[in-house]
């Protein structure tokens, strides 16, 4: 599909251009956050699937928001691991490609479900007396299949138009991955197509998802509002705090990163790129963090299926 138009073979990611001392600790900070990360993304997925208290709505899409962050980091970190230690390193075409793919894909199946979970609480907080039935398993099956669905066939379009592109030198990418804006840069052949696909494919789809569960959460607060008593508002609010925390985790750096202007207007363009990885560093590696330490210190569900399987071994 791009062998005939493309002669650059692999790329140079430079990773991060600091001292070596600050190296080794960079390494440390990231390894001990991924670490952290896959243990408790695959805790909650073991405690989900095991616990007869986690079978619910919320926790069986939680189980799924915590497979596709366990594949959105695992896609990033460990190359990158591998380039700060090597002070850069190399990536075939083909690898960046499916690294790109995988990185869009898991973003916007984050996304989705961050969504879908949003409707469940709407659902339960909203309108509980038809909640059990308007939530059942087969439905619940539904919407995580068209999740997994839709972010993984909608990404193919901006990734067969990536593959049509042209690149003939320079291979440099001055980041720890192959993120679109380094890519699309690096082309000789007219990208005006692409860069116009992408604005017209993702901001509906982030647009539309935000005001989605801005909406619920709106509606949300006004039943919360109209109880009585302050414990049954709190014991109300409990019910959805751990994903109103996952939501701004998620879309907190999201729009930072894509929306915020100054990103193309720096003072000159190193000080550009260094906003731009850490932005990207905060996105990728400290946001996939967040999820499981809410659930696990903020969700009584969790936190009580911890202490009996603990307690059980």
């Amino acid at each position: 599909m791009y062998s005939n138009r493309t002669t650059v073979t692999k790329f140079i990611l430079l990773g991060f251009q600091i001292h070596e001392p600050f190296h080794i600790l960079l390494f440390t900070l990231f390894l001990l956050t991924y670490v952290i990360t896959l243990t408790g993304d695959f805790l909650i997925v073991i405690l989900v699937t095991r616990s007869h208290r986690l079978q619910y709505p919320m926790f069986y899409f939680l189980k799924h928001l915590s497979v596709s962050e366990i594949l959105f980091t695992s896609n990033i970190t460990p190359n990158m691991l591998h380039i700060i230690l090597r002070h850069g390193g190399f990536m075939p075409f083909a690898g960046c490609i499916i690294q790109f793919y995988i990185y869009i894909a898991s973003g916007s199946l984050e996304s989705l479900l961050l969504t879908v979970m949003s409707y469940d609480r709407y659902l339960a907080i909203c309108n509980p007396l038809r909640y059990a039935d308007m939530m059942n398993l087969q439905f619940c099956r539904t919407l995580v299949l068209a999740s997994w669905l839709m972010s993984f066939t909608l990404v193919l379009i901006t990734v067969t138009l990536l593959c049509q592109l042209s690149f003939c030198g320079p291979n440099i990418i001055d980041h720890f991955f192959c993120d679109f804006a380094p890519l699309v840069d690096l082309s000789c052949s007219d990208t005006s197509v692409i860069r116009l696909e992408v604005v017209l494919l993702s901001v509906p789809i982030v647009a539309s998802t935000f005001s989605f569960i801005l909406w619920t959460y709106i509606c949300i607060s006004i039943t919360i509002l109209h109880i009585q008593s302050t414990t049954g508002r709190r014991k109300v609010f409990s019910t959805c705090s751990s994903h109103l925390a996952s939501v701004c985790s998620y879309y907190g750096p999201l729009i930072v990163i894509y929306m915020v202007p100054y990103r193309r207007h720096s003072v000159n363009e190193r000080q550009t790129l260094s906003i731009s990885k850490f932005l990207s560093l905060l996105y990728t590696v400290f946001t996939p963090l967040a999820n499981p330490i809410i659930y696990s210190l903020r969700n009584a569900d969790i936190k009580k299926a911890i202490q009996k399987a603990v307690h059980k071994h």
